[in-house]
């Protein structure tokens, strides 16, 4: 599954330097193209000659050539990428990652990629042991498009030597097999979003009842999330509205977080007239308190407590009655009953180009699952998917988009 991958490899200054003459080659061997970017400590364990000579293309260390002063691009880097691999990767630039420090090429590069990222530690026990290095990773971890150690089972295997970089040829394999799970071909990468802005809402919504007590649902955000990182891979520039999660998301997301539906409609209104496509998969709470206590509320005598609700505002509706002939506006519609009934007359009224449909009925999807199994319906069709991760949900949902950008009258 490597052949036809572009392959950015990340070296940085660490003994396990040499290891990556073995990865270069094999990716080679499988039929990837790999271009190597150095930091000046990786030069100190291996030369630029060694690396060119394997690729067959220049190594970018500086960000202007020191041959002619030509520039080299880290965001056309992060475009022209299938997938990064930073192998080794040192302490060092593990936190720099993880606090978004751009000192060098290899860094830029990194906040610039497009492509997931995968991350191979390379350091002695003690430095990989230390909090801070293992606040690091898990503080990338928790970012959507990273892979810390290509395996999930590197870290905590027992390998010889927690923090010794695995073998070239475990981490090739693991790379095949990520590509190999999500079906990649050249043609699935392409970036048919290029150039256009996405617009997606995900997560919850809090309606506070007092400063510790809220209404809201179960939602994860993690359907919205797995739209966001799909669209970034076709090359749009997202705008991601989300409610509070507990999940991470590629630095080349411009994440918005908001608490309350009031917030969120600020924001969407605000970003709406420029976005071309329009994605509402979060899962904003349909009533709210009518007054929100100051302080806590406490509970006195076991006496009931009751609660005066309004309607939250109407985000969908307020945007569908603003969208322009020329943008894409895609909704989502979770129902118990009389499912598709309901889902059509939602897109009528809030003026979609169709509705993704969630079933509560379907075991392992909706709220805090990782997989889905949705319905796509437009005012005539209705599509029927199987259950399936929900990163592949998001490609399926956008392949259903470029069939409106290509079809707008269908």
């Amino acid at each position: 599954m490597l052949k036809g991958k572009k392959i950015v490899l990340g070296i940085t200054g660490s003994i396990a330097a040499y290891k990556s003459c073995l990865i270069i080659r094999e990716l080679i061997k499988r039929g990837a193209e790999v271009q190597v970017v150095i930091t000046d400590a990786g030069k100190e364990f291996i030369t630029p000659v060694t690396l060119s000579a394997l690729t067959q293309k220049p190594v970018i260390t500086d960000f202007f050539s020191s041959k002619d002063g030509s520039w080299h691009s880290h965001v056309d880097l992060g475009i022209w990428a299938d997938a990064m691999l930073i192998a080794p990767c040192t302490a060092n630039t593990l936190a720099k990652m993880s606090n978004g420090i751009a000192d060098n090429m290899l860094l830029t590069t990194y906040l610039s990629m497009k492509a997931p990222v995968f991350v191979a530690p390379a350091m002695d026990l003690d430095m990989f042991s230390h909090p801070t290095t293992q606040a690091n990773i898990c503080k990338l971890s928790a970012v959507g498009n990273q892979i810390i150690e290509p395996t999930a089972g590197f870290l905590a295997s027992g390998l010889s030597g927690k923090g010794r970089m695995d073998e070239p040829e475990h981490i090739i394999e693991a790379l095949d097999k990520y590509f190999e799970e999500r079906n990649y071909s050249s043609d699935a990468v392409c970036k048919d979003l290029t150039g256009k802005k996405v617009l997606i809402t995900a997560g919850p919504t809090y309606e506070r009842i007092d400063p510790v007590r809220f209404v809201g649902n179960f939602s994860s955000g993690k359907m919205g999330y797995a739209l966001a990182e799909e669209c970034v891979s076709r090359g749009a520039d997202v705008v991601l509205v989300s409610g509070p999660v507990a999940l991470g998301s590629s630095p080349a997301i411009r994440r918005i977080n908001v608490e309350s539906s009031d917030e969120m409609l600020q924001v969407c209104l605000a970003e709406f007239a420029n976005a071309d496509i329009t994605i509402l998969c979060a899962a904003v709470a349909d009533f709210k308190p009518t007054i929100v206590a100051p302080r806590k509320i406490k509970k006195q005598n076991n006496e009931d407590l009751s609660l005066s609700l309004v309607p939250t505002a109407d985000i969908a509706f307020a945007l569908g009655q603003r969208k322009a002939a020329s943008q894409i506006l895609i909704g989502f519609a979770l129902e118990t009953d009389n499912e598709e009934n309901n889902a059509l007359a939602k897109l009528e009224e809030k003026n979609f180009d169709f509705i993704v449909l969630n079933s509560l009925k379907n075991a392992n999807t909706c709220f805090q699952a990782d997989t889905n199994q949705i319905k796509i319906l437009t005012k005539s069709t209705v599509k029927s998917f199987d259950l399936k991760p929900k990163r592949e949900v998001a490609k399926d949902i956008m392949n259903e988009v470029q069939t409106v950008i290509q079809y707008p009258d269908s």
